[in-house]
């Protein structure tokens, strides 16, 4: 046998160098009885001296301890001929053990012989016990095939019930997840988006975890996220329902709300107006029936309002279903995106803000225009505070605020747009009305509405301006109806009626007997009235903004001024000067404003006892009354004065004078009777005016006569007059002077209205008694007998005399008298020329 070469080993690999141990002890004995043998049983002993490195190894070899590789690697690295040297070493050592085992044997051998012996002696025995086991295999092999069967049977349906349970098991860890999800399908058949995102975060976090190995599982979780975009679009679809329906349906929600706020205000407003009329009774009660009257009907139906408004009255939440807002504002929270819904939906309210917050181009057409507009502003943000106060985020009170503030500045400036088209202030009043409530109503839901009542007060002129144009058509109807006569009275009731609507205090009046006549015509009774009215109307538009008495009475007292100075006035200036308007019924104007300026004291008391404000207060403001009736008596005498000089005009012009007669008819002419006739009677009339006012017209028509009648003999048109046509002019003078020192208007002090006439009496006594040395001598002087005479206007009057008697006297020259009378008439004319140019050259 040939030793095994390691170097050979080595290269076949690591896993071939790695031998098991007993394989090569095998070897290795093998090779040391293969040497035994050939060295025989007298082998010499080992040659060569024993190394004690060898001998170490070869006791690890022998020692048979796993793993010798080490050993060996070590026997090769330490010397070049290691290999040799080694192999020899163990070939000697192999003899040394084939030694040792041949000893071994051959002192065992007869007990193997004897072994050997036995086991023949059963071999028989154990050749039939072969047969007898062949047998009985066979046997049982017969046996044992239909149990085998029914084994294979019994395994098979343990495997079936093992596989049975097995999906028993996986089927109920599956069926909840299933339940889930057919739960989930179910919620959103029925719509309940919410319920379904929950079950499905159920779904994700509890259910999916156990089943997410199996197919259908990743199917469900593939279609999750499209059931959530399904539901985000379905939740904003409602959401744009309910703003399209709020939007449609906001003024049905403002105006309840309006009446919720009207309602709880309205029972406290009536006990004050009805506490106010109480205390607020006018002394003179029976002035004030017909107002107190209207204001009682006025309280009662406020009162039956109220009454009405006793019935239920629906919120905003029983008008409105917010639940699409909840719905969509849970399920984007859920979502995870619940910014991006309050920014969706704070853009699609803003921008049905600016919708609401447009106005219709004839809203100040009708009240209900206006109305429309408030319901629905109001209505919008009863829902943005409902809006706040049920959800969490989704609207802030910042939010609201600025909204708000958009908004008022957006309505503020549509109302001073419309409100300037309001011509009737009725429709002013129902507008205050809705601002009031509109204010009152937002206010209760926490926005500021100062500026609301800021602009009220800007209304409040205006609507003083609407209430001025209406009664200046009122006055004017009432202007329009008068007679301009005394009122008559036949009896008592009649009496009554007329001191129940104006506070007329005289004790001689109330002593006459019936008939008897007031001083004053229709007019006056009703323009107390309506004045009250006014005051009544002007007070309707300060109640309910917040104001106290004193600013409502200041308020009061001066649209009442407003309305005598400007209006009232207004209406009795153009009165005076219509032309229709006479002397007769301009001195029934004089004394109707007498009448309504006495009656000016009891409109302070009237306003006085409305607001329950003393008119000793220090910032009381008075009426102007005085002045305003005074400078229409001014207008109304001075119109006097000049329609009376008017008409005497037009008689002047009646005047048909032969200015070249030779003698006078003897009398005054006809129109100069009439006109003193119809001042006469013109005189009579103004005894009921007062007595400067009398005289005064007097005067001026005296005056005025006499200017026109100086004016006729100077007209420049007249080329001459006759001695006998200034005869005749001195006729008609006479009677002037006759007519004023008859006292036609008593208070007169001796002759000063015939005074008037002076300047024509002075120059026709002048020209009557020729008395031109008298003139020229004493002219200049204080005490000249013809001081009012002017130079120019009796040069005048001569030249106009001397051509008449050039052409009226051919053969003048024929009598000495009438030469000498020519002469004369020349010979003054140049002295008065004279006199004349020396005055102008002075001036």
């Amino acid at each position: 046998m040939q030793a095994c070469n390691p170097s050979t080993l080595g290269g076949q690999g690591s896993d071939k160098y790695n031998l098991e141990l007993s394989d090569f002890c095998i070897i290795c004995t093998i090779s040391l009885q293969g040497r035994a043998e050939k060295s025989g049983a007298g082998g010499t002993m080992l040659e060569e001296e024993t190394d004690p490195t060898y001998e170490n190894v070869l006791a690890e070899i022998q020692s048979f301890e796993l793993p010798i590789e080490a050993t060996l690697r070590s026997v090769y690295d330490d010397q070049p001929n290691a290999h040799k040297k080694f192999m020899e070493k163990l070939e000697a050592c192999i003899r040394n053990h084939d030694k040792e085992i041949e000893k071994m044997c051959n002192f065992h051998h007869q007990g193997f012989v004897d072994a050997i012996t036995e086991l023949l002696k059963v071999r028989t025995d154990a050749e039939k016990l072969k047969v007898q086991v062949t047998d009985t295999n066979r046997r049982f092999q017969d046996a044992g095939k239909e149990v085998i069967v029914h084994t294979e049977d019994i395994i098979r349906c343990r495997i079936q019930q093992r596989n049975i349970t097995t999906v028993v098991e996986k089927l109920q860890l599956c069926l909840p997840v299933l339940e889930m999800y057919s739960k989930l399908k179910e919620q959103m058949s029925a719509k309940r988006y919410y319920s379904a995102l929950k079950t499905m975060e159920q779904l994700e976090n509890v259910y999916f975890p156990w089943v997410s190995q199996y197919r259908f599982c990743q199917l469900m979780i593939e279609n999750l996220p499209k059931l959530r975009e399904d539901i985000k679009e379905i939740s904003m679809s409602d959401l744009k329902d309910f703003l399209e329906s709020i939007r449609k349906h906001s003024d049905k929600i403002g105006e309840t709300a309006m009446k919720q706020a009207q309602h709880q205000k309205t029972f406290n407003v009536s006990l004050q107006k009805k506490n106010k009329m109480k205390f607020g009774k006018n002394m003179y009660i029976k002035h004030d029936r017909i107002p107190e009257e209207k204001s009682e009907i006025v309280l009662k139906h406020s009162l039956k309002e109220e009454d009405e408004n006793e019935e239920e009255v629906l919120t905003v939440q029983d008008l409105v279903d917010f639940s699409p807002v909840y719905r969509c504002l849970h399920i984007y929270s859920v979502l995870g995106d619940e910014e991006t819904f309050e920014n969706y939906y704070r853009k699609q309210r803003k921008k049905q803000a600016r919708l609401v917050l447009q106005p219709q181009s004839n809203m100040h057409e009708t009240v209900d225009g206006y109305r429309r507009y408030f319901t629905q502003i109001v209505g919008f943000f009863v829902v943005e505070d409902h809006i706040l106060h049920v959800t969490q985020g989704l609207v802030t009170r910042a939010y609201t605020d600025e909204l708000w503030n958009m908004a008022l500045s957006k309505i503020i400036a549509v109302l001073r747009a419309h409100s300037s088209y309001c011509t009737d202030p009725d429709l002013v009043l129902e507008l205050k009305n809705l601002i009031v409530i509109f204010a009152d109503t937002l206010q209760g839901y926490g926005f500021p509405v100062n500026r609301l009542f800021d602009l009220l007060f800007e209304i409040r002129d205006q609507y003083n301006e609407t209430l001025l144009k209406k009664w200046a058509g009122v006055f004017r109807d009432i202007f329009e109806e008068d007679n301009y006569s005394p009122i008559p009275i036949v009896n008592e009731e009649e009496y009554k009626i007329v001191i129940s609507k104006f506070p007329f205090q005289d004790p001689d009046l109330e002593k006459q007997s019936f008939p008897k006549k007031f001083p004053m015509s229709q007019s006056v009774p009703h323009i107390y009235i309506q004045v009250k009215e006014f005051i009544y109307a002007s007070l309707k538009f300060s109640e309910s903004l917040h104001r106290s008495s004193t600013e409502i009475d200041d308020m009061l007292r001066k649209s009442t001024n407003l309305l005598l100075t400007r209006t009232l006035s207004s209406c009795l200036l153009n009165l005076i000067r219509k032309p229709h308007i006479g002397l007769t019924e301009l001195v029934q104007i004089i004394i109707n404003t007498t009448h309504l300026e006495q009656a000016c004291k009891y409109l302070e008391d009237f306003i006085t006892n409305i607001t329950n404000i003393s008119q000793e207060t220090v910032h009381t403001t008075r009426l102007y009354g005085l002045s305003t009736f005074k400078d229409a008596r001014h207008a109304a005498e001075g119109e006097i004065y000049t329609k009376l000089n008017q008409k005497i005009d037009e008689f002047v012009q009646l005047a048909d004078y032969d200015w070249t007669m030779s003698e006078p008819d003897g009398r005054a002419s006809g129109y100069l009777m009439d006109l003193i006739n119809f001042l006469r009677s013109i005189f009579q009339v103004f005894t009921h005016l007062p007595g400067k006012v009398a005289q005064t017209a007097c005067m001026s028509a005296c005056q005025h006569l006499s200017t026109s009648l100086m004016q006729m003999l100077l007209d420049s048109e007249l080329k001459q007059i006759s001695m006998g046509a200034v005869q005749q002019f001195n006729l008609d003078v006479i009677q002037c002077e006759l007519f004023a020192s008859s006292e036609p208007v008593p208070g007169f002090q001796g002759d000063t209205l015939q005074l008037a006439f002076i300047d024509l009496r002075q120059l026709l006594d002048l020209f009557m008694v020729w008395d031109w040395s008298t003139y020229l001598a004493d002219y200049g002087q204080p005490a000249s007998k013809y001081l009012r005479v002017n130079p120019n206007t009796a040069l005048t009057l001569l030249e106009k005399m001397k051509d008449t008697s050039k052409k009226n006297n051919i053969f003048a020259q024929f009598r000495k008298n009438d030469r000498d009378k020519q002469k004369l008439i020349e010979t003054v004319v140049k002295q008065l020329r004279s006199l004349v140019n020396g005055m102008s050259q002075h001036t």
